[in-house]
């Protein structure tokens, strides 16, 4: 059986002229283009972000891949998703499926990968690296994720402040990753700190709607952030 390819391709958290060169060929040599789906079941944000590179005579196949954390559900989705992809593979045919930031970088094409190999075993799965959320966030707010001996903590949420507090024990800067469902905790734990004007946020990172703080204190306690939304902490200034 000739299969075809399942690429992973990561698209960047929003601009879509940070995509790399590969990833834009691979794009648009293939035929299918896989993407996680939103509620309503249209194409997500890592759809939007490349949907001007794409051609009419491609195939958005939209896969739901929800955002929850019972296992369960996640896994009747990834076995479900990747059933979508398989007749389009055992047919010779190329699929990408698109990621938003990094492919490796807390994705869910993680899980298609793992599912895809029990459900065929021979399949072809390559991947394209992409521009992960927190290097951009430090891009546009024009700093050094990190410099010289400094040491990162990447929290991917902050479901326990004690995690918060255990990660500044011994790094020098900490990125909380989709921080807006905790964010009234976090930023009171931060005030008990003192480290409010250390803190910095952005929202839509790369998209027409980015905006960013450069301190907490910018910021009311109660305030909402948007669910992608990335705090970087720094507990010294980097010179």
């Amino acid at each position: 059986m000739n299969l075809g390819t399942l690429w992973g391709i990561g698209v960047g958290p929003g601009d879509g002229e940070w995509l790399t060169l590969k990833g834009l060929r691979i794009i648009q040599s293939v035929d299918i283009i896989a993407v996680p789906q939103n509620n309503q079941g249209q194409p997500g944000m890592a759809y939007k972000i490349v949907r001007d590179f794409l051609s009419a005579e491609q195939t958005i196949l939209p896969l739901y891949l929800p955002f929850v954390r019972d296992k369960d559900h996640l896994e009747q989705a990834w076995q479900k998703a990747t059933s979508q992809l398989v007749p389009y593979l055992k047919a010779g045919r190329d699929v990408a499926f698109l990621s938003e930031g990094d492919i490796s970088f807390y994705s869910t094409f993680t899980y298609i990968f793992q599912t895809l190999k029990s459900q065929l075993p021979d399949a072809k799965i390559d991947s394209v690296p992409g521009i992960c959320s927190p290097l951009a966030a430090a891009s546009v707010l024009q700093e050094p994720l990190a410099i010289g001996s400094e040491k990162i903590a990447i929290l991917p949420a902050v479901y326990s402040l004690q995690e918060l507090e255990n990660a500044l024990q011994w790094a020098e800067v900490v990125v909380l990753m989709k921080v807006g469902s905790v964010f009234t905790d976090v930023w009171y734990f931060l005030q008990e700190k003192g480290l409010l004007e250390r803190a910095q946020l952005v929202e839509w990172i790369g998209w027409d709607k980015q905006k960013i703080y450069a301190t907490l204190k910018e910021i009311e306690p109660t305030a909402k952030p948007h669910y992608f939304s990335i705090l970087i902490l720094r507990k010294q200034d980097s010179a």
